[in-house]
């Protein structure tokens, strides 16, 4: 076979099409993690197709940063203003008396648009799917889940993804992906646990903090000895890393690919997103896969203890996937290379001209509002320049815009105050987001 067959063939493989006896079409999603406002705008700046997030409860990370309902609300305007998602975790055990808090939680982001909702309670699972019919349910990696009767109990029950456990081979889950034709998300890079996905007690008996309720200590990256055996971290394991196998995680029929890591650094998020988003692209591109072994020395070295290791895909078990000589961490340096905030490109028209009401269009993806404010005056002294219009209307702070064309219109005698400018400019940014926006609202 020739290199050019090679490489259309392998393109064709790595096409969406429809898989498995549910014929659905799935994408190769790369997933980010997202601690907070920061890590959420370098992921998406650095090429993450989504992004998954908490709040200040229900999640496995209760020492992240995570957003407030408000800020997460924002989180998903801002995503979809990119055409990415965002989901929500959701993936601790939920006690009885917390499921009046659980609907005042989920229904404003629900009616945001919210994509989806991570979630290790089946009693979760039942309520979600009774409360909120349309929203995506994704069963966690903290579910157990390591079978195809597990994935079809899901199935059944609404579930529309599965977070396999980290346990298992390419070769099962392979075979769980072509015998229930479920969405499969899986761990590509990031902290491991030692203990079954989903099934550590240890920090809940060793300190009484519990894992299932998001606030695990840590215990096995602590140094331990046993008979005659040295104190060492026998318990704590190498970080994942699958640069050098993605395409086989291609070949299995991975639809989601996750990057952990949401008590991570901005600078974290960054680069991993960003070095996963080009072999992704390598991939998806049809060309033949091959690491730059300066790529892989980054992913090692933004945050991760000592040596990594491809997990249990290509392994069912192995001291050489124990840090075993120490627990810390080695960073490529203090800071990092960051992105950002990724800001939506605009279009403006403005119209001062004396004895007219002020106006200000936006324009974006063929949607355009327009604003109106008070009349502009005879100029006294010093008439508005078009320099001087531009300057106030092209201020977009931190809002998610950015204008990059703007049309002024203006007979050079008029004047408004400066304030009314900012004010204009203000009211049409939060209208033309609540546009763009409008369709993927839902209505309870």
């Amino acid at each position: 076979m020739t290199v050019e067959n090679d490489l259309v063939k392998n393109k064709e493989k790595y096409a969406d099409k429809a898989v498995g006896s549910g014929g659905l079409i799935f994408s190769h999603e790369l997933l980010s993690p997202a601690g907070d406002e920061k890590c959420l705008y370098e992921a998406i700046n650095a090429g993450a197709d989504a992004v998954y997030a908490g709040v200040e409860k229900f999640g496995a990370r209760a020492y992240a940063g995570n957003f407030t309902q408000d800020s997460f609300i924002s989180a998903i305007k801002y995503v979809h203003l990119f055409g990415k998602k965002l989901y929500l975790t959701l993936n601790t055990l939920v006690k009885e008396g917390e499921f009046h808090e659980l609907y005042g939680l989920i229904k404003p982001l629900y009616e945001a648009g919210l994509d989806g909702i991570i979630v290790q309670d089946m009693g979760v699972v039942s309520f979600i799917g009774k409360e909120f019919p349309d929203l995506n349910i994704h069963a966690s990696t903290q579910m157990s889940v390591n079978t195809r009767y597990g994935v079809e109990l899901l199935k059944d029950l609404g579930v529309s993804r599965v977070v396999l456990s980290r346990e298992l081979s390419l070769k099962e889950i392979s075979d769980i992906r072509q015998e229930t034709g479920m969405e499969l998300e899986c761990f590509i890079h990031g902290a491991m646990c030692y203990s079954y996905s989903g099934q550590c007690l240890m920090s809940s008996f060793y300190g009484g903090r519990s894992g299932n309720r998001g606030r695990c200590a840590g215990p096995c990256r602590l140094p331990y000895s046993a008979g005659d055996m040295k104190e060492c971290y026998i318990l704590c394991m190498k970080d994942l890393c699958t640069i050098d196998i993605l395409d086989r995680l291609f070949d299995a029929g991975i639809s989601s690919f996750k990057i952990e890591g949401r008590m991570k650094s901005p600078a974290y998020v960054a680069g991993v997103t960003r070095i996963y988003r080009k072999y992704m692209d390598m991939l998806l591109s049809g060309k033949r896969y091959s690491v730059d072994p300066k790529d892989r020395d980054e992913l090692v070295a933004l945050y991760t203890r000592e040596g990594i290791s491809t997990g249990y895909y290509e392994r069912r078990n192995s001291l050489s996937m124990i840090s075993k000589n120490k627990p810390g961490y080695s960073r490529l340096d203090k800071e990092g290379k960051t992105y950002g905030m990724k800001r939506k490109k605009i279009s403006a028209e403005c119209l001062v001209e004396k004895d007219k009401e002020v106006s200000l269009s936006l324009m974006s993806d063929g949607i355009s509002i327009t604003e109106i404010g008070v009349v502009a005056q005879q100029a006294g002294n010093r008439p508005l320049t078009e320099e001087a219009i531009i300057k106030q209307i092209t201020k977009t702070g931190d809002s998610f815009f950015e204008i990059d064309d703007i049309r002024i219109m203006t007979d050079g005698e008029s004047f408004v105050p400066v304030s009314t400018l900012n004010d204009l400019r203000r009211k049409a940014l939060c209208a033309l987001l609540e546009k763009l926006d409008n369709g993927n609202k839902r209505v309870m």
